[in-house]
């Protein structure tokens, strides 16, 4: 029953809503460039197509907005964030990545999460490049969060010691993000 795959407090819709912060950035394929760097042995710039050459993965899931509403069965492809763990070589005492994008978007989520299976680096969303306002040409994906964790127009990944609060964090959203605890918002202190 599909009913029972949806978060508590989520509706399904049929598409990927439309969400940014602010304009689409402009993509240029010769000087675009993603670059991999931080506590990590071995620093990294990529282009396009030195990024496609890449291992690729098909991964379905679902995609869980913040906002309550959740698309089912999306066919990402991409490279696993395990390829990227492997090129980079995070040194010891490495616990978190921080995503920068395009945009002066942020993220940051703990390694250990990115670790799973289903989460990639996306550059096609059901057999198609991923569009700009869809966050292409690449994106993150973690399933298993609220979508505001999938950053879109990914340029940087830095590997780090300390999580840092990406942009929504800092705004009062939560760090942890689970859909299935319902975790929207940055608990309030009591103190």
């Amino acid at each position: 029953m599909r009913s029972r795959r949806l978060p508590p407090g989520q509706r399904e819709v049929k598409k990927v809503l439309l969400r940014h912060i602010g304009s689409i950035p402009l993509f240029d394929p010769k000087t675009w460039s993603l670059t991999i760097y931080g506590e990590v042995e071995k620093t990294s710039t990529l282009t396009l197509d030195g990024f496609l050459a890449l291992p690729r993965v098909v991964s379905i899931s679902d995609f869980h907005c913040v906002e309550g509403w959740s698309v089912l069965d999306n066919e990402w492809e991409g490279v696993s964030f395990q390829t990227i763990v492997k090129m980079a070589k995070p040194k010891e005492g490495v616990k978190y990545v921080t995503f920068e994008c395009d945009d002066g978007y942020t993220t940051s989520l703990p390694l250990s999460e990115l670790l799973q299976d289903d989460v990639l680096i996306a550059h096609k969303l059901n057999g198609e490049s991923l569009e700009p306002e869809r966050g292409g040409p690449l994106r993150l994906i973690v399933p298993k969060k609220y979508a505001y964790k999938s950053a879109m127009w990914l340029r940087k990944i830095r590997f780090t010691s300390e999580r840092e609060l990406g942009y929504w964090e800092k705004k009062g959203y939560s760090n942890t993000a689970d859909p299935w605890k319902e975790d929207r918002y940055a608990k309030k202190s009591t103190a």
